[in-house]
């Protein structure tokens, strides 16, 4: 059986692909799988949804050049459980434009039939100042006696 990180990284290649098939495939197949999504709609709950969603992507004018992993994937496997997280960078295209995204992505997946399917998903663009103070994370300045 592939580790996790290799289902995400074959499910990030079926999405290249338009692969709608293998793009579902990589679910679990019931109304309770739950994705959050990067656009405007937040999430879809339930196969059905997910289904249709995929299906009018692949539809798209989008094109996925690339989704590579600028920041882990970090991950953890149980028996029928693992978790797969990280900052991912897509690069896009529609028409004759050209861009790229940066996104946070998480994964649970669950083990069904020896192999891991997407049971959430979570994938969600960074806000650069979502409090309007910046970020809270203060600078640590050296005290003086570590001079």
């Amino acid at each position: 059986m592939q580790s996790a990180i290799a289902t995400v990284n074959e499910h990030y290649q079926v999405i290249i692909e338009k692969d709608l098939k293998g793009i579902l495939a990589k679910y679990v197949a019931d109304e309770d799988t739950y994705v959050v999504l990067e656009g405007p709609r937040l999430t879809s709950k339930g196969y059905t949804k997910i289904s249709k969603g995929w299906g009018d992507f692949c539809m798209s004018p989008i094109q996925l050049i690339s989704i590579d992993w600028t920041e882990g994937p970090f991950a953890e496997e149980t028996a029928e459980m693992a978790w797969v997280s990280g900052i991912i960078r897509l690069q896009v295209q529609i028409s004759d434009r050209t861009f790229d995204n940066i996104f946070r992505a998480s994964f649970v997946l669950v083990r069904r039939e020896d192999q891991w399917q997407i049971h959430h998903e979570h994938v969600s663009v960074v806000h650069p100042d979502p409090y309007g103070i910046g970020d809270w994370l203060k600078q640590t300045t050296p005290s003086p006696e570590a001079s």
